[in-house]
């Protein structure tokens, strides 16, 4: 084939570029040929914000609304306030007009961001407010908690006109009345949602619902409730919590049973509203039990639901039971929060269990809660509880930004330990510091340096709070002088104080009066106990259970037991110490079948005895000389209610059998106990064996308390005329001579009486005031027909010398003062005494006759029992 030659054309160009074109710059940093809002935007996705904000001064008026809002968000996602000045700086420069869009838009980006000073100065400057505009300051207050502020917003808006909340604004303003108790506000909203048509949205009906729940208006709930087209799981939960809340428990558990009946399943959070609600009654175990049942359900406990347990049983003095559970939260592998802790160190410091409480100590420093002053307080006051300084003072100084509980916690731990120099340098530390000492302060450094018995510097500091330290005194603070005083036996100085309290206008409180209230309890005191009672009324504290038992018990130690009964039947509701401080009472005076009728009331109201209870109960038993019935009580108590019995139950099971004299029954029970020897046991056989003549088991009984007790005088003396008696030479004394040189005088007998508000004290053998010749011819002429034989040939237990050597008795003494002393115009007095020792049997016999020749009722308490004086007979039936 032949070759083929194809002819080329040369092309010459006209011109020749001498120059080359410059290349394209394609870098990253140059913006390339695009919108300013592209670039803009590229430059927040690439994550150079700063840039991009600084890019944004160089770009003119061009930039779009929708690019700046996009930048907004783009700061709001860095959370950085710096970069929010910023923006707001340059957007001002480029808006020429005031644009609604962009300044909502900055108002939310301040408020998410931290700085609701400035969404607030934003919000205030704009002209025209839109939905959005409000919704966004309203919830930017709502996320703060600022409820009072979210509802005066409200009223702003309101004030406007021009926009009114949607079904979305709506719910955020009612959680804002419900939470800050306004509703009023909230029924205004209801109104306003009916007329604008909203009434059929779930959202703002159970907002509505939730108001009126929170707020306790029960009635206008359950109207709402029962007007809805549907009622969601909120709804219910809504109604089931204000029912717990206002104390409707039964009513709640109705609801509860009801929307399982309905088909609508209890979730987490209708079981945790019903595990708290019981918690904090105190209904721990049936918390426990619904709980079970929540994990039945399927619905798995969460920390909010162990939290409202531990704290529930630790806050009803169940710690070991609070630990427990703790423990259970930690297998199930739920992690404890801020809350748990605190209870579990509550807990811990409550049983006073330092090990446990080093542990939850460790598990809080490995969840990150070691310098959280939320924890680190209650770990203060654990450890100081349980006496390791030390260890309180390392986590006070770990916690840096201490607040008030911090510093009192410790100062409080190094008072309640005695180190008051200690606690006083803390204290001047804390006036140094940005946090001040406030009341409680003030008071635990009054209350420590009081009970070591410093009373000038605790009424210095007492003075000084006001003066120097600018924080008014209240209640504990003059109830920590008047509890240091009766710490420290001063009761004349603590009345005193008290008095001088109610002469400032302090009103007391309950703490107050069961301070004051067992300093009185003595029959020499009833007037001021009335005194003390109409303070009680006026202070409106009758109603507090606690104030109530302890005037019950002080009036029945008083001498007044009608008084007691009156209170008891007064109550408008009782608890186990007040059936059992009335019980007591009837047994102090003697009164046994009222107390046992007292005891099978309290069983039919369905009242669970205590250990308290069954002592009372027996000594009632004791006194009607049931033994029977005494010991089927005692059984009882072991086999139905599971109670160990202790040493007071085997004191009255003594006495219960001494009374009726089945002395052998007594020996034998003594002899089975799994208990060691006690030397009150042994008292009460001893009191038995001579009341009923049996001087040779008194003997063994003497002998063993004088095993118990060899350096005891009286016992020594007792023992020694019971050998006189029984003939036994002093040689066979088994036991060896007291160690002390010289033997000790017999005990001086005091009796003290009360006159037109004087206290008189009578000791035996001074005739004081009285008239000699009148006393001993008045003494005479009533014992001429009081000589009884009962105990002549029995060894009397007589804790001081006889009228014969050491003159007349003071009890004596104070009596004849009260019936024919210069102070006695009245007829049929009711005469009170107090006595440091044992009342001997001639004196007793004695006032016996003095009540059935004068009429007079009269009251002796002795060191052993309280002894009521009427017509001749004696409450104690002879036996004491």
């Amino acid at each position: 084939m032949e070759s083929v030659v194809l002819p080329c054309k040369t092309i010459i160009p006209s011109k020749i570029l001498e120059t080359p074109e410059k290349p394209k710059d394609y870098s990253r940093n140059a913006p390339p040929k695009l919108t300013n809002d592209a670039y803009l935007k590229r430059l927040c996705k690439l994550g150079r914000l700063s840039q991009a904000i600084s890019a944004l001064d160089s770009s003119g008026s061009t930039v779009r609304p929708s690019t700046l809002s996009y930048l907004i968000e783009s700061c709001i996602h860095s959370n950085s306030l710096e970069l929010c000045y910023k923006i707001h700086t340059s957007i001002k420069k480029l808006m020429k007009k005031p644009d609604p869009f962009l300044d909502t838009k900055l108002v939310g980006m301040f408020a998410k961001c931290g700085s609701l000073g400035n969404a607030f100065s934003i919000f205030e400057e704009m002209r025209q407010r839109n939905l959005y505009t409000w919704s966004a300051i309203i919830g930017a207050c709502a996320r703060e908690k600022m409820w009072s502020d979210v509802v005066e917003l409200f009223y702003w808006m309101m004030g406007d006109g021009d926009v009114v909340p949607d079904e979305f604004l709506f719910p955020k303003i009612l959680q804002a009345c419900g939470n800050h108790g306004d509703v009023e506000t909230g029924r205004l909203i209801h109104g306003i949602v009916i007329k604008s048509g909203m009434s059929s949205e779930l959202r703002v009906n159970n907002s509505i619902l939730s108001v009126y729940a929170k707020c306790g208006w029960l009635s206008s709930a359950k109207r709402v409730f029962e007007g809805m087209r549907v009622n969601d799981i909120v709804s219910w939960n809504s109604m089931i919590k204000g029912y717990h809340q206002g104390g409707k428990i039964s009513e709640a558990q109705r609801l509860f049973d009801l929307m399982q009946e309905e088909g609508v399943e209890p979730d987490a959070i209708t079981w945790n509203i019903l595990i708290s609600s019981y918690s904090q009654l105190g209904k721990c175990d049936l918390a426990m039990e619904l709980m079970s049942e929540m994990e039945m359900c399927g619905v798995k406990p969460d920390v909010f639901t162990w939290s409202c347990m531990i704290s529930g049983f630790a806050q009803n003095n169940r710690g070991l039971e609070a630990l427990q559970l703790f423990r259970e939260m930690l297998l199930a592998g739920v992690e404890p929060n801020g809350i748990t802790l605190v209870s579990a160190v509550s807990a811990c410091s409550l049983v006073k269990d330092i090990r446990k409480g080093k542990e939850v100590h460790l598990i809080a420093m490995k969840l990150g809660y070691g310098e959280d002053v939320l924890v680190g307080n209650p770990l203060i006051d654990m450890y100081s509880k349980c006496g390791k300084l030390e260890a309180a003072r390392e986590v006070f100084d770990m916690i840096s930004e201490k607040d008030v509980y911090t510093w009192n916690s410790m100062i409080a731990g190094y008072c309640q330990a005695g180190y008051c120099g200690v606690a006083h340098d803390l204290f001047e530390q804390m006036q140094e510091s940005d946090v001040p000492p406030n009341v409680i302060t003030w008071n635990s450094m009054i209350t420590g340096y009081i009970q070591k018995g410093d009373e000038d510097q605790a009424m210095d500091l007492f003075h000084n709070m006001e003066k120097n330290g600018g924080v008014k005194r209240d209640t504990a603070s003059w109830n920590a002088l008047i509890a240091g005083y009766l710490h420290n036996g001063q009761k004349d100085k603590a009345l005193r104080i008290f008095k001088k309290m109610q002469s400032f206008g302090v009103k007391p409180n309950s703490i107050t009066i069961l301070s004051i209230l067992p300093a009185i309890a003595n029959i020499v005191s009833m007037k001021k106990v009335k005194e003390i009672h109409c303070c009680v009324l006026r202070s409106s504290l009758e109603c507090e259970v606690s104030v109530a038992n302890s005037l019950i018990d002080t009036y029945a130690k008083s001498g007044n037991i009608n008084y007691s009964n009156a209170i008891f039947n007064g109550m408008p509701s009782i608890d186990l110490i007040t059936w059992n401080t009335l019980t007591t009472g009837y047994v102090l005076h003697g009164y046994f079948n009222e107390a046992i009728r007292l005891f099978e009331h309290m069983r039919k109201q369905g009242h669970k005895p205590n250990r308290s209870t069954f002592a009372s109960v027996i000594s009632a038993y004791a006194l009607a000389k049931k033994v029977e019935e005494g010991k089927c009580i005692f059984t009882a108590m072991t086999e139905e209610y599971q109670i160990l019995p202790s040493l007071d139950h085997y004191i009255a099971m003594v006495n219960l059998y001494g009374r009726s004299g089945k002395l052998d029954e007594a020996l034998d029970f003594i002899g089975g106990l799994p208990v060691e020897s006690d030397v009150s046991l042994w008292s009460t056989f001893l009191t038995a064996c001579l009341r009923h003549g049996n001087v040779e088991q008194a003997m063994h009984a003497g002998e063993r308390l004088l095993d118990l007790e060899p350096d005891n005088a009286f016992i020594r003396r007792l023992v020694s005329r019971i050998y006189d008696l029984c003939r036994v030479s002093k040689g066979s004394f088994k036991i060896r001579r007291p160690r002390i040189r010289k033997v000790p005088s017999e005990n001086i007998g005091r009796s003290w009486i009360e006159e037109k508000n004087t206290i008189h004290c009578f000791v035996t053998g001074d005739l004081g005031l009285m008239d000699g010749k009148r006393l001993n011819s008045w003494i005479e002429s009533l014992e001429q027909n009081t000589k009884e034989s009962r105990y002549h040939d029995v060894v009397n237990i007589q804790e001081e010398m006889k009228e014969e050597c050491g003159g007349i008795h003071s009890e004596k003494l104070a009596l004849a003062f009260a019936i024919i002393g210069p102070c006695s115009p009245r007829q049929s007095p009711t005469v009170r005494i107090v006595k440091n020792l044992r009342i001997c049997d001639e004196c007793h016999r004695f006032a016996k006759s003095v009540s059935a020749a004068h009429g007079c009722e009269i009251y002796v308490s002795d060191s052993t029992c309280l002894h009521h004086f009427k017509q001749g007979v004696c409450s104690c039936g002879d036996y004491w």
